[in-house]
C-alpha cells in the first residue's frame, strides 16, 4: 500500500449489493484524487439516489462482523446461567440451580443485559425496516424479543405464570452467532479503485531545460506525480512505470502493456507512439511528452468503468429476507387476531400468553441460521477446492450462468511466450537454429530472447560462448559465436541481409504468422539457418475446463485485444463456442453487456486490469489469482490455483447451496404451519394449548434441523 493512504474503512450493503466506501488520503496525485473523484460522482448518480432510499431500511446499516462476535460470546456467558436457572430447564433436568438471596431475580438480571446490549442491535435495525417501509427479518426478531422480554418482566413483577427469559436469551444469542456468519460470509474488501491507483510510481522524473553535463545530456528533476502537468517531458528508465499517457519523444524500448490491454506480445515504441500509465519500459529508455493528467487519463477512464459497472449492479435480495417478510406479515396479522380474540374469550393475561406464543414460535431462530450456515461451509468448501468467495451473491448466481467468457493472456494461457515449432533451413538444422538463437539471446532481457533460452535448457541443448553482443532496436539481436556473425530477429533482418527463403520455408512462416504467431529467424554469416515461431503458451487445464463446461451444458466465449488470427487459432484448439478479437478496454464491459442482452447469464474469468470493469459487469467475476490485484478485487470469486478447471466445480458448488438453502428454508419456516395455529389456540376446543415455552422448544428443534442438514453440505463431492 502506498505510505500516501492514510486509512480506509470499506463496507458492502448486501440487500442491494453496493459498496459504501468512505477514504481518507492525503498528498494524493491527480489520479488518485480521480478515484475519489469517480466514487462521489458514482454516489451522486440515480442508482445512488435509489441506494440512498433503500439506507432507510438497510438491516446491515452501520454493523461490522466484530460487533457480532463480540455481542454473540458476552450473550452466550450470560445464557448459561438464565437457561440453568429457568424452571422448564430445572423441570426437565431434575435438578435444582443453587439458590441464593436475589437468586429468583437473577434471569431477570442477565436477561435484561442480553436484551439491551445484544438485542438493541436488532431492535434499532426493525426501526430502520419499518422506516423504509420494508419489514423482514430484523422486524420479526425485534417484536420476537420485545414481546418475551416485557411479557417476562410482567410476569416478574406484576403477574403469575412462566417467564421466557431463557427463550429470550437463546433467541438472541442464536440471531446473533446467525448475524455474525452472514456478516462474514457478505463482507467483501472493496479495493479495485485504490488498487488501480497503486500501478502508477509515486514519482517521475522530468527532464528539465537545456543540456548541461559534460555528455550533454539534459538535466533530469524527480518530482511528485502530482506535480506533473500536460507538455512536462519524463524519463522512463528501463524496468520503469510510465507515469502518465504521453507520447514518446525520444528513444526506442518494447513496452509491456499487458497489464492495460491484454496483448500479451511487448509492442514496440519508438517516436511519436502513445503510452499509457502504468505501463512498464523494456530494455531501453524512453523520453515521453505528457499529453493527458488527471481524469483524463486511460487509468482513470478504467477507474471509471469499474464503478460504473458496481453502481449498476442490480440489487438482489436474499431467499430468507423474503420469507422473513413474509413471515413477519403472518406473525403480526396471526398474533393481533389472536390477541383480538382470546380478549374477546378470555382475560387479558390468557390473551397475552397465546400472543407471545405465536411471536415466539414464528420468530426466525433456524431462519437466521438458514442461508449464513450454508454460506459459511460452501465457502469453506471452496477454499479447500481451490477457489475463494469474496462475494456470497456470486456464489449464488453461478448456477444460473448460462456462458463463461474467458479472457485469453493468462487465463486460457500462460500470459507467458513458448517456443510452438522450430522450422530447419535444411532437414537437421532445427537444433543448431535453436542453439544459435539462445546462445545469441543469453544476455538479453527481452521476454522473447527469454523464452528462447528457456526452450534450450529445457532440451539440454548446450549455449556456445558469445562475443560482441548488439542489441538492434526493434529488430533483434547481433552476436558472434567464434568467427560466425549471428542475427537473431524479425523478418526485417531478412531484407536487410538480403536474404530470400525457400517457397517451402516461407509458406510454412507466413501460415504461423497469420496465426498471431511470433516468428523470430536466425540467420548465421549470410545464410538462413532456421526460424523459431513462439506463440503464447495454451494452459492443458483450459482444454479440459472447456469440455467440462460444454459436458454441463454451459456455452464458453473468448475476448482478447490480440489479433483475430490469434483469437480464431486460440479459440479453435480449444473448442470454444465464440470469441472476440482486437476488443480494447472500454469495450470487454461491452461484450458482457451484449452477451446479457440476449439474456444469457454471463460469467467473466480474467486476470488484468483492462478486466476490471467486465469483472464486475458479469453477473459473476472470476479473477485468476495470479492476475492483478485490480482483477482480484473486481471479481466475486477468486481462482486461488490459477486452474480454470475450477470453473465448473463454482457452478456445481453454487447448485448444491442453492439446493441446501431452500431445504433448509422450508425447515426454518414450515413448521409454522401447524405450530402457529397451535400456538394460537386453534384446539382450544379440544383442550391443546400450545404454550410459549413448548414453543421456543419446537423453533429450537427446527435450529437444529436446519444445522445438520447444513453440515451434510460438507461430504457433497464438486
Amino acid at each position: 500500500m502506498h505510505p500516501n493512504i492514510v486509512s480506509d474503512r470499506e463496507g458492502m450493503c448486501p440487500e442491494c449489493g453496493m459498496r459504501l466506501v468512505a477514504a481518507s488520503r492525503r498528498n494524493m496525485d491527480d489520479t488518485r484524487r480521480n478515484a475519489e473523484k469517480i466514487q462521489r460522482d458514482s454516489a451522486s448518480s440515480p442508482h445512488r439516489s435509489a441506494h440512498a432510499r433503500h439506507e432507510g431500511h438497510d438491516r446491515h446499516k452501520g454493523h461490522r462482523t466484530n460487533i457480532f462476535k463480540i455481542k454473540f460470546w458476552v450473550s452466550f456467558a450470560l445464557s448459561i446461567p438464565v437457561v440453568f436457572y429457568s424452571d422448564i430447564v430445572q423441570k426437565l433436568l431434575g435438578f435444582e440451580a443453587p439458590a441464593f438471596f436475589g437468586s429468583a431475580y437473577l434471569p431477570f438480571a442477565l436477561a435484561s443485559i442480553i436484551f439491551f446490549y445484544g438485542g438493541w442491535v436488532f431492535i434499532a435495525s426493525a426501526y430502520r425496516e419499518l422506516k423504509g417501509k420494508m419489514p423482514g427479518m430484523m422486524t420479526l426478531i425485534a417484536l420476537a424479543i420485545s414481546t418475551a422480554y416485557f411479557y417476562s418482566v410482567a410476569i416478574t413483577f406484576f403477574g403469575k405464570g412462566e417467564t421466557l427469559y431463557w427463550e429470550l436469551a437463546t433467541l438472541i444469542t442464536i440471531m446473533l452467532l446467525g448475524h455474525w456468519l452472514e456478516m462474514r460470509a457478505v463482507s467483501s474488501a472493496q479495493g479495485a479503485l485504490k488498487e488501480l491507483s497503486k500501478l502508477l510510481p509515486d514519482e517521475a522524473e522530468v527532464v528539465r531545460n537545456g543540456p548541461t553535463t559534460a555528455l550533454g545530456a539534459s538535466k533530469t528533476e524527480i518530482v511528485a506525480l502530482s506535480e506533473l502537468k500536460k507538455g512536462d517531458i519524463v524519463l522512463v528508465r528501463p524496468g520503469g512505470r510510465i507515469p502518465a499517457d504521453g507520447i514518446v519523444k525520444e528513444g526506442i524500448s518494447d513496452v509491456n502493456e499487458s497489464i492495460a490491454t491484454g496483448e500479451s506480445k511487448p509492442v514496440p515504441k519508438k517516436e511519436g507512439d502513445a503510452v499509457i500509465a502504468g505501463t512498464t519500459v523494456g530494455d531501453g529508455s524512453l523520453q515521453v511528452t505528457v499529453t493527458e493528467i488527471g481524469d483524463k487519463t486511460f487509468l482513470a477512464g478504467v477507474m471509471r468503468l469499474v464503478a460504473e459497472a458496481q453502481s449498476s449492479k442490480s440489487r438482489l435480495q436474499m431467499l430468507s429476507d423474503r420469507a422473513a417478510y413474509y413471515l413477519t406479515i403472518i406473525a403480526v396479522v396471526t398474533g393481533g387476531i389472536t390477541l383480538a380474540t382470546w380478549l374477546a374469550l378470555s382475560d387479558a393475561a390468557f390473551a397475552v400468553n397465546r400472543m407471545v406464543a405465536v411471536l415466539v414460535i414464528a420468530c426466525p431462530h433456524a431462519l437466521g441460521l438458514a442461508i449464513p450456515l450454508v454460506a459459511s461451509i460452501s465457502t469453506t468448501k471452496a477454499a479447500r477446492n481451490g477457489f475463494l468467495v469474496k462475494q456470497r451473491l456470486a456464489l449464488e448466481a453461478a448456477r444460473k450462468i448460462d456462458i463463461v467468457l474467458f479472457d485469453k493472456t493468462g487465463t486460457l494461457t500462460k500470459g507467458e511466450f513458448g517456443i510452438d515449432v522450430i522450422i530447419g533451413a535444411i532437414s537437421g538444422d532445427e537444433s543448431k537454429a535453436l542453439q544459435y538463437a539462445a546462445s545469441v539471446n543469453s544476455r538479453s532481457e527481452h521476454p522473447i530472447a527469454k523464452a528462447i533460452v528457456m526452450e534450450a535448457k529445457k532440451r539440454n541443448v548446450a549455449l556456445l560462448p558469445v562475443a560482441d553482443f548488439e542489441r538492434i532496436a526493434g529488430k533483434g539481436a547481433k552476436a558472434k559465436i567464434d568467427d560466425t556473425v549471428v542475427f537473431v530477429g524479425s523478418p526485417t533482418l531478412l531484407s536487410e541481409q538480403k536474404i530470400i527463403l525457400s517457397s517451402e520455408m516461407r509458406d510454412k512462416t507466413e501460415t504461423l504468422s497469420r496465426q498471431g504467431k511470433t516468428v523470430v529467424f536466425v540467420i548465421a554469416d549470410g545464410k538462413i539457418i532456421g526460424a523459431i515461431a513462439l506463440a503464447d503458451i495454451i494452459r492443458e487445464e483450459s482444454r479440459e475446463a472447456v469440455a467440462t463446461l460444454r459436458a454441463m451444458g454451459v456455452k464458453t466465449a473468448m475476448i482478447t485485444g490480440d489479433a483475430e488470427d490469434v483469437a480464431k487459432w486460440v479459440s479453435g484448439e480449444l473448442g470454444i463456442d465464440e470469441y472476440f478479437a482486437k476488443v480494447l478496454p472500454g469495450e470487454k464491459s461491452e461484450k458482457v453487456k451484449l452477451l446479457q442482452a440476449k439474456g444469457q447469464k454471463v460469467a467473466m474469468v480474467g486476470d488484468g486490469v483492462n478486466d476490471a470493469p467486465a469483472l464486475t459487469q458479469a453477473d459473476v467475476g472470476i479473477a485468476i489469482g495470479a492476475g492483478t490485484n485490480v482483477a482480484i478485487e473486481s471479481a466475486g470469486i477468486i481462482l486461488v490455483r490459477n486452474d480454470p478447471r475450477d470453473i465448473p466445480k463454482i457452478i456445481r458448488l453454487s447448485r448444491l447451496t442453492y439446493v441446501k438453502m431452500l431445504q433448509n428454508l422450508f425447515w426454518a419456516t414450515g413448521y409454522n404451519i401447524i405450530a402457529i395455529p397451535l400456538a394460537a389456540g386453534a384446539l382450544a376446543f379440544k383442550g391443546i394449548f400450545l404454550e410459549p415455552a413448548l414453543a421456543a422448544i419446537f423453533m429450537s428443534a427446527s435450529t437444529v434441523i436446519v444445522a445438520w442438514n447444513a453440515v451434510l453440505l460438507r461430504g457433497k463431492r464438486i
